[in-house]
């Protein structure tokens, strides 16, 4: 099945290359290393004696941080070279940041096309692969499967979407899992899934856990961050913030914000689009607001003393921005948007939390917060708009709430050494 396979996935795109072409137009950036989407990876040096060559693929800005405590962990085993790649341009810069001293090179991931591929795996040559996640990219699977390479799978999980088209083609699902020697399942419900589709994962947990495991921000480092922001030391008022909103989303969080400061509360928005390239049209709605906002990218970090709306159209600083907030709101959750975005850094903030109805790609996490009254779980606008308006009311059960997440989180860690024994098995 595989060279039939191989030859016929890329006639299977066709159709849909349109839509691709203009979201990375859209998205922009995608001129970054370009020669290496074509496969001219960069030449690399030879192989250090006693260490395996290891290339590990984190498709964006999420994955890329999920893996920041396992990169360091293998980095310090000392018998790993680290190739780690990505594909977004917002993913590469966040690696540049966040690894120039962990891995050995950083790079742009090849085409999943054989030409491309075949041309990046004869300069990297390595003598294993990872993938992060959810994204199974099938000749990258079949080029290490061809040289007899070990592929593993880590922090995976399957999101319902997913899992129907698993199950709609089971032949392609089975043929693409079975390229795995091992596959990391973040979460029970994965580990499920994974059993479900005929594969033998093992339970090692969400390494997200563990990136968001940073020592608290003292008192004096968050009333810092919020004069920072604009929002002042009274300590009367309340943030809230929207964590990676969606369209809709951000109308929403603005239009609470002014019912409450016309009930003469001092509230203060932070708003973290999911995608900065939204910026113009949630600035747009940020001046409509006639609050006084400020937009993070444009204006600096700095935000005059008087802002209302503080626009964070920015990438890879929600995780030390949720320290500022009172209350989090978890974008990509209210209808017509399913999934969500992950409550995780929210939890390890020790912020209390409210999301929609949809964060169906963290159902086992909302489980667990909502069964230790972590978080809450509205199903529309308006109910949002009633917890949110409790929540800014009651100050010790804002607090109790917060706490319960710290709690739960700091019970949830550990991802990152099941996951390094996983590896260093192979």
């Amino acid at each position: 099945m595989s060279w039939a396979y191989r030859i016929l996935f890329p006639l299977l795109l066709i159709p849909a290359l349109p839509y691709y072409v203009w979201r990375m137009l859209r998205r922009g950036g995608y001129g970054t290393g370009f020669s290496q989407r074509l496969g001219f990876f960069p030449k690399l040096p030879p192989k250090t004696p006693g260490k395996r060559r290891v290339w590990i693929q984190a498709v964006s800005v999420g994955e890329i941080e999920a893996i920041g405590p396992f990169l360091k962990a293998l980095q310090q085993s000392g018998k790993a070279e680290i190739i780690l790649t990505t594909t977004t341009s917002t993913g590469y810069r966040l690696a540049l940041e966040r690894y120039l001293t962990v891995a050995d090179r950083i790079g742009i991931f090849p085409t999943d096309l054989w030409p491309c591929s075949a041309l990046a795996w004869r300069r990297i040559q390595p003598d294993q692969i990872i993938l992060v996640e959810g994204e199974l990219w099938p000749e990258h699977l079949a080029q290490a499967r061809a040289r007899g390479v070990p592929a593993l799978l880590i922090n995976g999980r399957i999101s319902d979407k997913s899992f129907a088209r698993h199950q709609r083609f089971p032949r392609i699902s089975t043929y693409l899992l079975s390229h795995f020697q091992s596959i990391g399942a973040g979460s029970e419900e994965d580990y499920r899934r994974f059993r479900t589709l005929g594969a033998s994962p093992v339970l090692t947990g969400n390494l997200k856990f563990d990136v968001a495991g940073d020592a608290p921000m003292s008192a004096a480092e968050r009333a810092q961050l919020r004069r920072e922001l604009g929002f002042g030391e009274n300590p009367q008022t309340l943030v809230i913030l929207g964590s990676s909103t969606w369209k809709g989303e951000e109308t929403q969080l603005i239009r609470i914000v002014r019912g409450l400061r016309a009930a003469q509360l001092d509230v203060r928005l932070l708003l973290v689009p999911r995608h900065s390239e939204r910026r113009n049209e949630v600035a747009t709605e940020a001046s409509a607001s006639d609050l006084a906002w400020h937009q993070r990218s444009t204006g600096g970090a700095s935000a005059p003393a008087d802002t209302i709306i503080h626009l964070a159209d920015t990438t890879g600083e929600l995780r030390r921005l949720t320290r500022a907030a009172d209350i989090a709101f978890c974008g990509k959750s209210l209808p017509p948007h399913e999934g969500g975005q992950t409550p995780i850094e929210c939890a390890a903030a020790g912020v209390a939390m409210v999301y929609g109805p949809k964060m169906t790609n963290f159902r086992d996490i909302c489980r667990g917060l909502e069964q230790t009254q972590a978080a809450f779980r509205v199903e529309n606008a308006e109910q949002l708009e009633v917890r949110i308006a409790q929540l800014c009311s009651d100050g010790r059960r804002r607090t109790e709430v917060g706490q319960n997440g710290a709690s739960w989180h700091q019970g949830n860690r550990g991802a990152t050494e099941r996951t390094l024994a996983l590896v260093l098995a192979h």
